[in-house]
């Protein structure tokens, strides 16, 4: 159904991750597959660069 459909849009840097940007925080994390506490603490960590943070969270 078309109603339960959510299509999401990359943000317009999709190699750098904006967590001050609600609707990129909510992209990432599902992208990702992880949850926004845990978006935030690898950003924390690896910092902003997709590739990295791809890393650090254990993703292939």
């Amino acid at each position: 159904m078309l109603d339960t459909l959510e299509i999401r849009v990359p943000p317009d840097d999709d190699e750098r991750i904006d967590i001050t940007d609600p609707q990129a925080v909510d992209y990432w994390t599902q992208w990702f597959g992880v949850t926004e506490e845990r978006l935030r603490l690898a950003v924390a960590s690896a910092g902003t660069v997709k590739d990295d943070l791809r890393v650090y969270l254990g993703l292939p």
